[in-house]
């Protein structure tokens, strides 16, 4: 690991640690005043209707702040992040632990002096607007602390001085498409329905309606499809809506690369990062175009170095008004 990347772990996961050193001291400090089962889930109205032994609240609660440190260091390191999308990375990570750690706090100084086998008097709400304030504060320190170390470089590196085109004739349409299935999206459609269909059973279809509902649109997407004409980049699953189109219009330039999905992208399926989106359904080679906006819209896809020689193509002709 270089210098460069331990400033940046440690700033990722100080935050996390801090809030863990606070919760256990605090609460070294006050477990003598505790009762033996610690009122930890409270309704909209701030009514406590869930309860955890001493050491499930030890075992499941705090550890949760070392995992997010380590996910966030992670990240830190293998995320490919750069520019103004660190900056954010970093802040949101001080904002998170101290919305996280505040509550923690909250919760076990509303059990203090309950008598054991009592219930706390209830979770004041004001406890959340403070815990919004507190990752307010934190996430704009976060975000000048991150100013210490080196901004990280772009992992892509510099922009190819050519790129491949395909020779059409005056005249010539060409177009370009491929299937992009993956194997555990009709898996988690299942699911989806499988989940929907058993609540609304058991317990409400309020709920389970909703469920089904997103499993049906998310059914659209189980083979999604891409495919380059002259009117862009589109990508669309089985009904006509919804799809995703990026036409010629808002595009710079288009390069085939290989993505990785978890680390530029943060998972697999239809992402939304600080300067970039696309389709994600692997971690491999993608089409991946650089907007007139400053941002990138990226889809994986087999072949798709010959998707991008179109998309250039159909760009030097479009500014060529021909």
């Amino acid at each position: 690991m270089t210098s460069k990347n331990l400033g940046r772990v440690t700033l990722a996961a100080l935050p996390f640690l801090l809030a863990l050193l606070i919760d256990l001291t605090l609460y070294a400090v006050v477990k003598d005043r505790l009762p033996d089962r610690l009122a930890v889930h409270f309704d909209v109205g701030g009514s406590a209707n869930g309860y955890m032994s001493f050491s499930s609240y030890l075992l499941y609660t705090l550890p949760t702040l070392l995992v997010l440190g380590a996910l966030w260091a992670f990240i830190a390191v293998r995320g490919r992040l750069y520019g103004r999308a660190d900056r954010w990375f970093i802040g949101g990570g001080f904002a998170a632990s101290a919305f996280l750690g505040y509550l923690l706090i909250a919760v076990l100084f509303v059990n203090v002096d309950v008598p054991d086998g009592g219930s706390a008097d209830g979770f004041p709400l004001w406890h959340i607007a403070v815990a919004l304030a507190a990752a307010a504060l934190a996430g704009a320190l976060g975000a000048l602390l991150s100013r210490l170390t080196p901004l990280p470089e772009d992992p892509r590196g510099p922009a190819p001085a050519t790129r491949e085109r395909i020779v059409l004739a005056d005249g010539e349409v060409a177009a370009w498409g491929r299937g992009i299935g993956a194997w555990w999206a009709p898996v988690a459609v299942l699911v989806l329905l499988a989940a929907g269909v058993t609540v609304g059973r058991e317990q409400s279809w309020f709920i389970g309606v909703p469920l089904i509902l997103f499993a049906l649109v998310t059914g659209t997407f189980c083979r999604p499809h891409v495919s380059v004409d002259r009117r862009g980049l589109t990508v669309s699953g089985l009904l006509p809506r919804p799809r995703v189109r990026v036409p010629l219009e808002r595009m710079e330039v288009a390069d085939s690369r290989p993505v990785n999905a978890l680390a530029e992208y943060g998972g697999w399926g239809y992402r939304i990062r600080p300067e970039r989106s696309g389709v994600i359904t692997r971690s491999g080679e993608a089409i991946v175009v650089s907007l007139t906006s400053g941002r990138e819209f990226a889809v994986t896809v087999a072949d798709s170095a010959t998707g991008a020689a179109l998309l250039n193509t159909l760009l030097d002709r479009q500014r060529a008004g021909r």
